[in-house]
C-alpha cells in the first residue's frame, strides 16, 4: 500500500457508511422511537392542586396583605420624614405651626409633636423643622436621628 491508498482508504469507507444501505435503516428509527417514548394525555385529565400553593402568587408578600399594609395612615400619619417640604411657619398663640406638603402636594397644618409615618415633630422655629426621625436599619446604632427641614434652601440632615 502506498501513501494515496492510505490517504483515499478512510474517505471511501466514509462514503460507504454514510450513503450505504445502513444508514438508510437507522434514520428511520429514533424518529419512530422518540414518537412511541410519549405517551398522549388522557382526555379526561383535569390538574388537582390538593394543598398545594399557587406558583404565582409571591412567597414574600402574599395576597392582598401588601395592599394594606402600603400606606398605614392616612393624612400627615401616612407621610415620611423624606417626602414633606415645608412650605410655611406662622406664629399662632401657641408657638409656631408650619405648614408642609407631601408628594401628592396636598399641605398639612404642623404642630409641635405631631406624629409623622416615621418620626415625630420635635420643634417648630422660624427657619424650618426639626423632626426626630425613627432609623428601621438594624445595623445602625443609632436608634432616632435630628431632621432639619429648612424653611427655604436645600433640606439637609443633622
Amino acid at each position: 500500500m502506498t501513501l494515496l491508498h492510505l490517504a483515499v482508504a478512510p474517505s471511501v469507507l466514509l462514503v460507504l457508511v454514510t450513503t450505504g444501505p445502513f444508514a438508510a435503516s437507522q434514520s428511520p428509527a429514533p424518529a419512530s422511537a422518540a414518537a412511541q417514548a410519549q405517551p398522549a394525555p388522557p382526555s379526561d385529565y383535569s390538574y388537582q392542586p390538593e394543598g398545594r400553593r399557587d406558583p404565582f402568587v409571591s412567597l414574600v408578600a402574599r395576597g392582598s396583605e401588601t395592599a394594606a399594609m402600603a400606606r398605614p395612615g392616612e393624612g400627615l400619619q401616612g407621610l415620611s420624614v423624606a417626602e414633606l417640604s415645608v412650605r410655611g411657619v406662622m406664629q399662632s398663640r401657641g408657638g409656631y405651626i408650619a405648614i408642609v406638603q407631601g408628594p401628592d402636594q396636598k399641605t398639612h397644618i404642623v404642630r409641635s409633636n405631631d406624629r409623622l409615618l416615621d418620626g415625630t415633630v420635635k420643634t417648630i422655629t422660624p427657619q424650618g423643622l426639626l423632626i426626630v426621625q425613627e432609623v428601621n436599619d438594624p445595623l445602625s446604632l443609632e436608634k432616632r436621628r435630628e431632621i432639619r427641614k429648612p424653611l427655604h434652601g436645600s433640606e439637609e440632615g443633622k
